[in-house]
């Protein structure tokens, strides 16, 4: 485990800007989230982040993005088993709850969320349609907020053109039409480009999610997370794209290592990081009365798995989900910015 932290580790003065660390396998790039402006405590404590590594660690200056071998059930559509279509009752539909917060130490929210929620009664049988955002930005003092915002601005923009507009002009079964993965695909690599072209510094994660009726549509970049919630428990339905996720894959770290590794703020992909981006995309059948959580690390990094999942259920409101996870989160320490939004299906 020593020599790993060697290998990895970094000068407390390289953190002040973008890097790449080189893993030893496979060959990838990694980009470190830049430290964000803090509060300090009164207190003068020292921290053993602050000490020198033994070695330095190998640090170049382009970005490069290759491939990682992902999960089949992770990298993206995966086959739709049968299950029960949902059938609200009148009046019944999709709702939401939604909050971000600063948190205990950060002096700014460089996070964004977007919420919007469409449900329609007429003849054109129109379904219910939302669209769901969750991004972590990472920069200097405002570049990582800015970066979140126009990666919201971008995504939203495209999608309501490609997808919510041609639905309700009843134009989606257009075969000659993208299908919505391809969209979410392209919304992404939009904002990609807006924040390498707008910004010097600024980088942002973003998981966002397209509901079309009882469909999810999910594309994702970055360490913020969406999961869904049923009756049989909690699962993270994305993947972090963080150095100590690829190295639990590797079998070179533990999850509990990994969860006090002093470089688990490491991505190696993220939106504004580089001119070319891989973007997964997932796509999931959303059950009767299911919930899906997106959140920023701010909120998981704090509040287990079964904690959340314990709250969504003790719960029936989503926005009181919402305050709760935030109120927790920041009991516990609110070391980052924490956003959250539960969306929960009828049935």
């Amino acid at each position: 485990m020593n020599l790993i932290r060697r290998l990895l580790g970094l000068r407390a003065d390289d953190r002040a800007t973008k890097a790449e660390v080189q893993i030893a396998s496979p060959d990838e790039a990694v980009h470190v989230r830049p430290p964000e402006p803090v509060v300090q405590p009164a207190q003068n404590t020292s921290s053993p982040e602050n000490s020198p590594a033994a070695e330095a660690t190998s640090v170049s200056g382009a970005a490069t993005e290759t491939a990682t071998t992902v999960p089949v059930e992770l990298q993206g559509t995966r086959p739709l088993p049968p299950m029960e279509t949902i059938q609200p009752l009148p009046g019944q539909r999709l709702s939401f709850g939604q909050l971000s917060d600063v948190g205990m130490v950060r002096s700014n929210n460089q996070d964004a969320a977007f919420c919007m929620l469409s449900s329609a009664t007429s003849d054109d049988d129109l379904p219910d349609f939302g669209l769901f955002i969750v991004a972590d930005g990472m920069g200097g003092y405002q570049e990582g907020e800015r970066a979140s915002a126009i990666t919201v601005r971008t995504v939203v923009r495209y999608v309501l053109e490609e997808i919510f507009t041609p639905m309700l002009e009843q134009r989606m079964s257009d075969p000659e039409r993208p299908s919505i993965a391809d969209v979410l695909r392209e919304a992404v690599q939009r904002a990609n480009k807006a924040v390498t072209t707008e910004l010097s510094e600024g980088g942002t994660t973003a998981t966002i999610t397209v509901i079309l009726g009882d469909l999810v549509y999910i594309a994702h970049v970055g360490d913020s997370r969406a999961y869904m919630i049923t009756d049989d428990g909690i699962e993270q339905i994305t993947r972090d794209h963080s150095l100590v996720q690829r190295l639990i894959e590797l079998e070179q770290l533990t999850p509990e290592e990994a969860a006090e590794h002093p470089q688990r703020n490491v991505l190696y992909k993220a939106i504004g990081q580089s001119e070319s981006l891989e973007v997964d995309t997932i796509t999931r059948r959303l059950q009767p009365h299911a919930r899906l959580l997106l959140c920023s690390d701010g909120l998981w990094n704090l509040v287990s798995e079964e904690t959340i999942s314990d709250m969504v259920h003790k719960h029936s409101d989503p926005q009181e989900v919402c305050n709760q996870l935030v109120k927790l989160a920041n009991e516990r320490g609110g070391a980052d910015n924490i956003t959250v939004v539960l969306v929960q299906a009828p049935g």
